[in-house]
């Protein structure tokens, strides 16, 4: 299994820092974390782990290439079930990022719905959520098709951690050699869901896996709340039966690529020491 790291390792410490830092802790492989539009004060001053949307790609290559590092994939997370606006991360940043991911050579671009705030997003029914994800994932998509990028949707968020709303959602949008799933062992769990379910039931269409494990002490949460960006703890010390999931992957003979979602270098070489030895 090809195992990377989530590049925000460090806090209050740029891109560059993070694929150093995750070299050291014997890693090949980073995803491209957070990102933006234009200019942010926080990169240019050297103490915020994102990149820029409109940067010049040989930038970031550059970076990933000093620290020894491979791109494995880019996060394009969003926001998609409150209403558009400039300042919300939506349909023109996923366009964003796929056109930058293939400049990188990167493969795969990951979204999700993301988690209503507004009373609007708060208030949409099933088939309300369904139409709003198809409409705002449809020029992304033809972005995707055009330029040989897989689009994978992520369990992060009240329809893509509902195991049949997920299944709905890939079926209304069709496209399937372009389209897949990135199964958040987390986020899905939190949000109410089953991990080895999804990889059940999606089987190859999961193209990206984020590994995060749950204390028990957040079950009281599952079902109210959809996104959770780094584990305390490492894989195997929560409730979620990460073994299990793994020796699912195995078991189906699905080789994905995966990326740790953990906080702590000591726990992050832990979950990659147990999650290699679980899909032996």
């Amino acid at each position: 299994m090809k195992i990377g790291c989530f590049a925000c390792v460090e806090p209050f410490a740029p891109m560059a820092r993070q694929f150093s830092a995750i070299r050291e802790m014997g890693f090949d492989f980073a995803d491209i974390t957070d990102n933006h539009d234009g200019a942010a004060l926080g990169e240019e001053f050297g103490f915020a782990p994102t990149v820029s949307l409109d940067a010049h790609p040989e930038k970031i290559r550059a970076m990933a290439r000093h620290a020894g590092l491979q791109l494995s994939t880019f996060c394009g997370h969003a926001n998609l079930l409150d209403p558009t606006s400039p300042d919300t991360y939506g349909t023109a940043q996923i366009i964003k990022a796929i056109r930058l991911a293939r400049l990188l050579g990167i493969e795969e671009v990951i979204t999700c719905d993301g988690e209503p705030h507004s009373a609007f997003g708060i208030a949409l029914k099933p088939a309300e959520r369904l139409l709003i994800l198809r409409e705002k994932l449809q020029a992304p998509i033809a972005w995707a098709e055009e330029l040989g990028v897989k689009l994978l949707l992520e369990t992060h968020g009240p329809v893509t951690d509902n195991l049949a709303l997920m299944g709905d959602l890939l079926e209304a949008l069709g496209h399937e050699k372009a389209v897949g799933v990135c199964l958040d062992t987390g986020n899905c769990w939190l949000g109410g869901g089953d991990p080895l379910a999804f990889v059940k039931t999606f089987g190859a269409r999961i193209g990206h896996v984020h590994w995060k494990d749950m204390p028990a002490a957040m079950e009281k949460q599952r079902g109210k709340v959809f996104g959770c960006g780094m584990a305390l703890i490492p894989l195997g010390d929560g409730v979620i039966g990460i073994e299990s999931v793994a020796s699912a992957f195995k078991k189906a003979q699905i080789e994905v690529a995966s990326t740790l979602e953990v906080a702590g270098g000591e726990a992050i070489k832990e979950s990659a020491r147990r999650l290699r030895a679980w899909s032996k």
